[in-house]
C-alpha cells in the first residue's frame, strides 16, 4: 500500500491546477508583481469572509506578528504574556522587538494559553497578551479580552493555524486588536511560498500596519515610522484568492475527518483533541496525546502512516529563549504535553479509506 503522507500538497494542487495557473498567468501578463490588483482583491475577499474591518497582506505569518507588535509600539522594556507551547515565531517576534516574553501555562484540554494563569504574570511592564489559536482551536478569548480591558492591555491574536476557526460565532483573528495569519504552504489555507496577513477593525491601526509593511511609508519616499519590507506579492495573492473560495469546504472536510478519528479512537488510550462547545475547530492539526508517543510514532511510520510531533520542546526550555523563563518545571502542563503530543494526517484530500487505515494502525499498536 502507498504511504499516507502527513500533508499531500500535490493532491490539492492537481485539483486546482487550471484556475491557479490561469491566475498566475494573469499576473505575469500584467507584470503587476508588487502591491498589484490581485493583492487588493485578495485582501478585500479575506476581510469580507472573516468579517474583519481590514486585511493587510504581508510577507509571512512571522512578519505579521512583528508588524503587529510594531504597530502597537511594543519594544524594549515592555512585556508580552504568551504561551510556551507554540511555534517559535510567536516568541521570536516579541524578542526581535526588544520586548520580554512572559510565559503562562496552558489549558491541558485545549492546549491554548490558560486565561486563569495570565493575571499572575502581569506586571507594570506588561503591554499585551498574545494568545495562540493552536492547531485550529480558538483560545478562550472572552476572559482574555475582559482581563485586557480591565488592565488596559492590547491583545494580539496569533491565528496562524486558525483561519476560518470561530469563537462564539466570531472568526479567530478578529476579536483582539490585531489578528495575525500565516499562509505557509502546509497550512489549511496555504500559498505557494511564504505569505501572511494582519486583521484589524480599527482603520488607523490597519493603516499603520500597512505602512510598517511598506518601510513605514504613507507615500513614496515619505517614511512616518520605522518599518519593514514585508509585502504580499501579487503571485501569492492570486493563488490565495483561488484557494480562499474553497476554504469552507476544506474546513468542513477536515471536521468530518476529525470526527471519524474521534469515533475510531474513543475506546483507546490516546486522548483525542478536545473541542470546546463554543468554538469551531478547523483542525489545522489533529493532535492526540499518549504517554507512549514515541513508540506509537515509530509504529505508525513503519506501517506507512506519516505523523508529526508539534512540538517536542516547549519554548521556555529552548536554548534561544531560556533566559526569559524560569526553567524546567515552571509550566508543567506545557512540559507534559510536549512529551505526549502526536499529530495524525488530516487534510481535505485524505480519503475515507486512508482515514480508516490511520485509525486501524493506531488500534494495531495497542493490540500489539
Amino acid at each position: 500500500m502507498p504511504p499516507i503522507r502527513m500533508v499531500d500538497l500535490q493532491r490539492q494542487h492537481s485539483s486546482l491546477r487550471e484556475p491557479i495557473e490561469a491566475a498566475v498567468r494573469q499576473v505575469l501578463e500584467d507584470c503587476d508583481f508588487v502591491m498589484g490588483r490581485a493583492v487588493a482583491e485578495f485582501e478585500a475577499e479575506l476581510s469580507r469572509y472573516l468579517g474583519a474591518g481590514f486585511a493587510v497582506g504581508c510577507g509571512s505569518g512571522t512578519d505579521a506578528l512583528r508588524i503587529a507588535l510594531m504597530a502597537l509600539e511594543i519594544g524594549p522594556g515592555d512585556e508580552v504574556v504568551t504561551t510556551p507551547f507554540t511555534f517559535a515565531a510567536t516568541v521570536e517576534a516579541i524578542v526581535l522587538q526588544g520586548a520580554r516574553p512572559v510565559f503562562a501555562d496552558i489549558d491541558p484540554r485545549t492546549y491554548n494559553l490558560d486565561p486563569g494563569r495570565i493575571e499572575e504574570r502581569i506586571t507594570s511592564r506588561t503591554k499585551a497578551i498574545l494568545p495562540v489559536h493552536l492547531f485550529g482551536h480558538p483560545a478562550d478569548m472572552a476572559p482574555i479580552l475582559a482581563l485586557a480591558r480591565e488592565r488596559r492591555l492590547r491583545v494580539i491574536e496569533d491565528a496562524a493555524q486558525a483561519v476560518g476557526a470561530r469563537y462564539r460565532g466570531q472568526f479567530a483573528g478578529t476579536l483582539g486588536d490585531i489578528g495575525c495569519l500565516s499562509f505557509y504552504p502546509a497550512k489549511h489555507l496555504g500559498a505557494c511560498g511564504d505569505a501572511g496577513a494582519l486583521l484589524a477593525n480599527d482603520p488607523d491601526l490597519a493603516r499603520k500596519c500597512r505602512m510598517i509593511s511598506l518601510h513605514g511609508a504613507d507615500k513614496r519616499y515619505r517614511h512616518e515610522f520605522l518599518g519593514l519590507n514585508s509585502r504580499l506579492d501579487s503571485l501569492q495573492a492570486a493563488i490565495l484568492k483561488v484557494k480562499l473560495s474553497h476554504l469552507e469546504s476544506w474546513v468542513e472536510r477536515r471536521i468530518r475527518i476529525a470526527e471519524a478519528y474521534d469515533r475510531a479512537l474513543e475506546t483507546l488510550q490516546p486522548t483525542s483533541p478536545y473541542r470546546a462547545p463554543e468554538v469551531r475547530h478547523v483542525y489545522n492539526q489533529y493532535s492526540i496525546r499518549s504517554p507512549r508517543r514515541d513508540r506509537l510514532a515509530e509504529f505508525l511510520r513503519a506501517g506507512g502512516v506519516d505523523c508529526a510531533i508539534h512540538y517536542p520542546l516547549p519554548l521556555h526550555l529552548q536554548p534561544a529563549y531560556r533566559r526569559w523563563a524560569e526553567g524546567e518545571g515552571s509550566f508543567p502542563h506545557a512540559e507534559a504535553l510536549a512529551g505526549e503530543i502526536l499529530s495524525l494526517p488530516v487534510y481535505p484530500e485524505l480519503t475515507s479509506e486512508e482515514t480508516d487505515r490511520v485509525a486501524d494502525t493506531v488500534h494495531a499498536f495497542w493490540k500489539s
